[in-house]
C-alpha cells in the first residue's frame, strides 16, 4: 500500500497544490481509494465522515481531467446531502484543481439561482452540489449533464436519510451510463446497497476501521445528570475544560435556540445554526466559528454535516444521539487532521440504556466521569481572571488609572483596592447552586417589587432560567433576587425595587425559552 502522495504517479500540479494544502501523507480512506479511482473502476468507499473522503475522490477528479481551463458543461459532478457540505468540497476541489485549472461551483438551496446560472454559463469543469437544486438547475435546463464521465455521491446513507433517494435516481438516470461513479458513506443501508447494484458497474468495495478512528483519536466520556442540571453542567465544564473551540449538539431546533441563547447571557461567546436560519446567517456564523470569534457552535445534526474544521478540540452531546451512526457523526467533528478531541456526552438517568446501546454498536467505551466540582470552577475562573490581569499589564492599558490608585493608597492598603476592584468586576466569579424548592419558599420584603413575566411551566423554564436571565441581562448577582413562583403560563419574580424597573427595561421583549416573553410590575397586569 502506498504511503506518500507521490507513489500513486500524480502529476507534479496535482502534487505542488495538495502540497501546499498541508497535506503530508494519505490518510487511511485514501490510500485505499485513489489508485482504483484513478484507475477509472467504480468505487464503493465506507468511512466516516473527517477520514479525508473529499480528497479520496478529489485528487481523481482534477487528475483525470481530459482538459485544462473551463468547459461548456462539466465533466464530473458530486452530490452532497447539505449546502455547508457543497460549499466545503467545491473549495477543496478548487484548491486541489488550482494549478490545472480545474474549476468547480457549488449549487444548493438558499442561494441566488441566479447567482448559481451565471457562474454555470461561463463554464465549469466539476459541480458540487445538493440534489434538489441539482434537479431545478436541469428542469431549467441551466445545468446539462450529457458529459459527465465521474459521479461521486458524498454521504449517500446521509441523503438517503433526509429523504433524498428518488432524487439520486433521477439525476442518475441523466448522466450517460458510461461513467465512473463512486459513491461514498458511513454505512450501507439496503436502499444505498440498492442503489450501488443498479447503477455501479463491478464497484470495489474500500472501507476503514470506524472504530480504530474513533477510539484512538478522541477521549470519550459521559457526565450523568438532571434534565434540569444540564446549563449548569454544561457551563461548569465549559469553565474548566481547557477548548479551544467547541461544537454543542442538540436535538431540536429550539433546543439550539435556548442552549445558544442561556450561554449567550451567561457571557459566552456562543452562536447557533440550524435549519431554520436563512443561508447568510449560517454563513455568517460559520465563519465567525472558523475565525475563533465565537468560541462555542450550537447546533442540530443535519445543520452540522459537512462541518470541517481543524481545531474543534471538544463536541458535547447535550442531548444523545439517537443511535451509534450519529454518535460517530458527531465526535467525528473534533480529532481532525490527526489531531486529538474530547467528546462528551450529558446523559440523563433514563437514557443510561442508550449511552449502552451507542457504545455496544459503535464499538467504543464511553467513560463516565464527575463533574468539576463548585470549587474547581471557582478556581478556573479565578485562573482566567489572573491571565487576564497580567495580560492587561503586559500591555500596559492599564496607566491611565494611576492618579486614581495614587488617591486611593492614601486611604487604603494596595492588598484591599485590589480585592475591592476585582470584587466589582467579578461579582459572578461565585457558582451558586440555586436550589428551586428554597427560591420558592424565601420570605417576602418589603423592599423587593414582583414583576409578572408571560413565561411559565408549560414553556419549559425553570428558576435557575429565570435567575439567569436577570443576572445576565440587567446584572444583578443571583443572591439578590427573591422570590419566583412559577405557574403554567406565567411567573411572578421579586427583585430589589430599587432596581425593578432596570430589570423591566432590560428583561421586557427578550428572548427567553425560544419565545419572546414582557415584563411588567405585577400590580400593572391586565388579563
Amino acid at each position: 500500500m502506498y504511503t506518500r502522495f507521490y507513489e500513486f504517479g500524480l502529476s507534479d500540479e496535482v502534487l505542488s497544490a495538495i502540497s501546499s494544502m498541508g497535506f503530508e501523507e494519505p490518510t487511511q480512506i485514501q490510500k485505499v481509494a485513489i489508485v482504483p479511482a484513478l484507475k477509472g473502476k467504480d468505487i464503493i468507499g465506507l468511512a466516516q465522515t473527517g477520514t479525508g473522503k473529499t480528497a479520496a475522490f478529489g485528487i481523481p477528479i482534477v487528475e483525470r481531467s481530459a482538459t485544462t481551463g473551463k468547459t461548456k458543461n462539466p465533466y464530473a459532478i458530486v452530490l452532497v446531502p447539505t449546502r455547508e457540505l457543497a460549499i466545503q468540497v467545491a473549495q477543496e476541489l478548487n484548491r486541489i484543481g488550482e494549478n490545472k485549472g480545474v474549476s468547480s461551483v457549488p449549487i444548493y438551496g438558499g442561494q441566488s439561482i441566479e447567482r448559481q446560472i451565471k457562474s454555470l454559463k461561463k463554464g465549469v469543469n466539476v459541480v458540487v452540489g445538493t440534489p434538489g437544486r441539482v434537479i431545478d438547475h436541469i428542469q431549467r435546463k441551466t445545468l446539462d449533464l450529457s458529459n459527465i464521465s465521474m459521479f461521486i455521491l458524498d454521504e449517500a446513507d446521509e441523503m438517503l436519510n433526509m429523504g433524498f433517494i428518488d432524487d439520486m435516481e433521477r439525476i442518475l438516470k441523466e448522466v450517460p451510463k458510461e461513467r465512473q461513479t463512486m459513491l461514498f458513506a458511513a454505512t450501507m443501508p439496503h436502499e444505498i446497497e440498492r442503489l450501488s447494484g443498479k447503477y455501479m458497474h463491478k464497484p470495489e468495495k474500500v472501507c476503514v476501521n470506524a472504530k480504530d478512528l474513533v477510539v484512538t483519536k478522541i477521549k470519550q466520556i459521559f457526565y450523568e445528570v438532571r434534565e434540569a442540571d444540564k446549563i449548569k453542567a454544561l457551563t461548569r465544564l465549559l469553565d474548566v475544560e481547557d477548548t479551544s473551540l467547541t461544537l454543542i449538539f442538540c436535538h431540536t431546533k429550539r433546543d439550539v435556540d435556548d442552549v445558544a441563547g442561556q450561554l449567550r447571557q451567561m457571557g459566552y461567546a456562543a452562536g447557533s445554526i440550524h435549519g431554520d436560519y436563512a443561508q447568510s446567517h449560517r454563513d455568517e456564523v460559520m465563519d465567525k466559528f472558523r475565525k475563533g470569534d465565537l468560541d462555542i457552535l450550537v447546533a442540530t445534526d443535519v445543520a452540522a454535516r459537512g462541518l470541517d474544521i481543524p481545531d474543534v478540540t471538544h463536541v458535547v452531546n447535550f442531548s444523545i444521539p439517537q443511535n451509534s451512526d450519529a454518535y460517530v457523526h458527531r465526535i467525528g467533528r473534533t480529532g481532525r487532521a490527526g489531531r486529538s478531541g474530547i467528546a462528551i456526552t450529558l446523559v440523563t438517568p433514563r437514557e443510561y440504556r442508550q449511552l449502552r446501546l451507542i457504545e455496544k454498536f459503535a464499538k467504543t467505551t464511553i467513560n463516565k466521569a464527575k463533574l468539576p466540582t463548585r470549587d474547581e470552577v471557582i478556581k478556573a475562573r479565578e485562573k482566567e481572571l489572573f491571565d487576564a490581569i497580567e495580560d492587561t499589564i503586559s500591555e500596559g492599558s492599564h496607566s491611565r488609572f494611576s492618579g486614581l490608585i495614587d488617591s486611593l493608597l492614601a486611604k487604603y492598603s494596595p492588598k484591599d483596592i485590589a480585592a475591592a476592584a476585582l470584587s466589582l468586576i467579578s461579582e459572578d466569579i461565585d457558582v451558586e447552586d440555586i436550589d428551586e424548592s428554597d427560591r420558592q419558599h424565601l420570605p417576602s420584603d418589603r423592599n423587593f417589587t414582583k414583576l409578572f413575566m408571560t413565561i411559565g411551566r408549560k414553556d419549559n423554564v425553570k428558576v435557575v432560567d429565570i435567575v439567569k436571565s436577570i443576572s445576565a441581562e440587567a446584572n444583578i448577582p443571583g443572591r439578590k433576587i427573591g422570590k419566583i413562583a412559577i405557574h403554567d403560563t406565567f411567573s411572578f419574580v421579586e427583585v430589589p425595587a430599587n432596581l425593578a424597573d432596570k430589570v423591566v427595561g432590560t428583561l421586557n421583549d427578550m428572548m427567553l425559552k425560544g419565545r419572546r416573553i414582557r415584563v411588567q410590575p405585577a400590580r400593572e397586569r391586565t388579563s
